[in-house]
């Protein structure tokens, strides 16, 4: 199948938070291209001669001419609009220094996000906050635990911390199950904060969001924590220092508000 390919051909390269920080990425505008929905048309064909059930989460024009840009599984590749050639590498843009990202995969990202309730997130947030970050945490990973760490120095550059769930180690696992009891707790806050720090958090179950999240961070690629995402709907990388952070927001125009 070809989602089992791309998987295997992206293990190399897909991001690992937990363990490193990825550069903050840009939108780049792609110049218009004629017969859009031919290209499109061209591009799903040849996918298709891989799988004939390949079904994209996402097809749109890539930040540089030639391509399309294509999701799959979460994943980004391009295809040429030719349809015969696939390339997993994301582009850098050295004008800007960051990764480039095209308006209509920043778009998808934003919807993906707009599914899940602000009222199912986590929340640490300064009054009158100038960003807002999303956030999809683990409870064991060592880097989610240092970005706890620094949420009151966050909260004080005027940056809100809205949480998701990502248990790394899947459904069903301890790792999920204790989630829910985070997701559960009748303070949230205090109990994330001490699962963060090992302490015990009381076993509970309840309707809660941490699958629906945990399957949101999937469609939107994330395969390490923490998976930090700026409200325009780019993603910042892993674990950053605050003054890091801030400096990245600040270079985003579209990065204040919520995402």
């Amino acid at each position: 199948m070809l989602r089992i390919a791309i998987a295997a051909l992206l293990g190399a390269i897909s991001l690992t938070a937990c363990a490193q920080s990825k550069a903050p990425e840009t939108t780049t505008a792609a110049a218009p291209a004629a017969g859009d929905g031919a290209v499109e048309k061209r591009v799903r064909d040849a996918l298709k001669q891989l799988d004939p059930n390949f079904s994209p989460d996402y097809i749109g024009a890539a930040p540089f001419a030639g391509f399309r840009e294509v999701v799959v599984s979460g994943q980004v590749l391009y295809v040429t609009d030719d349809g015969r050639f696939l390339l997993q590498a994301q582009p850098y843009d050295i004008g800007k220094r960051a990764l480039a990202t095209s308006e209509g995969l920043l778009a998808y990202r934003r919807k993906l996000l707009s599914t899940l309730p602000h009222s199912d997130r986590i929340v640490f947030a300064p009054p009158n906050a100038k960003y807002t970050i999303s956030v999809f945490t683990d409870i064991e990973c060592g880097y989610c635990r240092k970005l706890h760490q620094d949420i009151a120095e966050l909260n004080r550059q005027g940056i809100a911390v809205e949480y998701l769930a990502f248990p790394r180690m899947g459904l069903g696992s301890k790792d999920h199950t204790d989630m829910i009891s985070v997701w559960c707790a009748s303070d949230r806050k205090a109990a994330l904060t001490a699962a963060k720090s090992d302490r015990p958090v009381e076993a509970k179950n309840c309707t809660n969001p941490v699958t629906m999240q945990y399957n949101v961070g999937q469609q939107l690629g994330i395969s390490g924590t923490p998976a930090i995402f700026a409200a325009d709907g780019t993603q910042l990388g892993g674990y950053l220092p605050p003054a890091q952070l801030k400096a990245a927001l600040e270079r985003l125009p579209g990065a204040s508000g919520s995402p």
